[in-house]
């Protein structure tokens, strides 16, 4: 079968009738200008207001232009950059019915030159240079999901900024600790996830309060939050810590305000974080391919969720190259002449998707035995070993082809089946 040329058919969807719209988004003003196949403007540039009569006017001025001009195919052209793309998308695609592409921002900013030799920079100018880019077949089809993938991709995002935000006070409770009771994390290596540490860090986490309650004092603490008749040894670690501290001695009672305040926030994040998951794992049910994919040895539920909220509905992609370069997964050089250099990963698409895949094929180092083997193998062969970064890359992307291929012919996980005849010969032969 011979290989489908997505360039060619991106140039050749733009016709003679095709008008095409470039509009650089912004929050509150937006440019639009309106050029055809060849590149050649029509109309003058349009600036509107980010709101509904704002996309009116445009509409007015887009059809307007079809039916002076003849045009009858229309495609709007914009870059995703930050979230304010999303509303005029929607409209455009629900309402109007017409299509919009995406160009990479990059791009734009690596060609607005062109056309006058000159690094001025306007939203006015951007969005030619946009509309000029889609002529070319320089975009990428749009994807807003309305399904259950939507509500995955929303409750990533939550997630994503909950996780950002806890590891934020973690950090400040942390440099807190370092300056008055740096010895708190020789007692309690992980301090935010045991129930006493926790408790003790909202009640004392000062040598002076510590002092001030004694061994008993901290005892009755940890009892609180731990109903085990265990602490005694942690609380004369915790007070014979105190009493050797090397953190200063000033403005204690400010410090411990601000840990107790950030205590609070953080319990609140992790209730929030909880509840949060929960509503994950129910919405991934609804995909209909869950239970095929949680087949895999090592899928945890929340990654999953998380994994397919950034990736979207897997059936969307023709292959799974398609899904690596989603991710960011493919392969670049710069080689010139007899200079060669090694290849890397463009990391060019989502970071949130290889940084939830990369959790996840450690995972699956640990537990899937298929995905050992593969990780070792790559780790210890005789041509061309590779870093455990590297492996670790590798295993990520027959991660992708996993949750592709069993998505598409909705079967369960089978180790025997994971790797082809070629690769099986490779490992046995390691």
């Amino acid at each position: 079968m011979k290989k489908k040329n997505h360039s060619n058919e991106k140039i050749e969807a733009i016709t003679f009738k095709t008008l095409i719209v470039g509009v650089d988004i912004a929050k509150h003003n937006q440019w639009a200008r309106f050029v055809d196949c060849r590149g050649i403007e029509h109309n003058k540039a349009l600036k509107f207001e980010n709101n509904r009569n704002g996309f009116n006017t445009i509409l007015t001025r887009i059809y307007e232009i079809c039916k002076n001009e003849d045009f009858n195919k229309i495609i709007v052209g914009m870059e995703p950059t930050g979230h304010y793309w999303k509303a005029f998308a929607n409209f455009l695609l629900k309402q109007a019915k017409i299509t919009v592409v995406l160009v990479n921002p990059y791009h734009t900013k690596k060609a607005k030159e062109l056309d006058d030799n000159s690094q001025t920079k306007s939203d006015k100018k951007d969005a030619l240079t946009i509309a000029r880019l889609v002529k070319d077949g320089r975009y990428f089809e749009t994807y807003l999901p309305h399904d259950v993938y939507a509500e995955l991709r929303g409750l990533t995002t939550s997630r994503h900024s909950m996780n950002k935000r806890k590891k934020s006070i973690v950090n400040t409770i942390t440099a807190v600790l370092d300056e008055y009771f740096p010895e708190f994390i020789s007692v309690f290596k992980h301090p935010f996830k045991g129930k006493a540490s926790m408790h003790l860090l909202k009640v004392c986490p000062i040598p002076k309060f510590i002092l001030e309650l004694g061994e008993e004092g901290v005892l009755e603490e940890i009892k609180k939050a731990v109903k085990k008749t265990v602490g005694r040894k942690k609380a004369a670690q915790l007070v014979a810590a105190a009493q050797d501290s090397i953190g200063v001695d000033y403005g204690e009672y400010a410090a411990r305000f601000k840990i107790q305040q950030l205590m609070e926030e953080l319990e609140l994040i992790i209730s929030q974080l909880a509840a949060l998951e929960a509503e994950m794992e129910e919405a991934l049910k609804k995909t209909e391919i869950s239970e095929y994919l949680l087949s895999i040895d090592g899928m945890g539920v929340v990654s999953l969720a998380t994994c397919l909220g950034e990736l979207g509905n897997p059936l969307r992609f023709e292959d799974t190259r398609q899904m690596s370069r989603f991710a960011g997964y493919n392969l670049i050089e710069d080689s010139s002449g007899k200079n060669k250099s090694g290849t890397c990963i463009s990391k060019r698409g989502r970071k949130n998707l290889r940084s939830v895949l990369y959790q996840i094929s450690l995972t699956m180092v640990a537990t899937n035995q298929e995905m050992r083997k593969l990780y070792d193998y790559l780790k210890t062969r005789e041509n061309n070993p590779l870093k455990k970064m590297q492996a670790l890359v590798v295993v990520s992307k027959k991660v992708l082809t996993l949750i592709f291929t069993l998505s598409k012919k909705k079967v369960y996980y089978e180790g025997e089946r994971v790797f082809g005849s070629y690769r099986k010969s490779q490992l046995q032969a390691a």
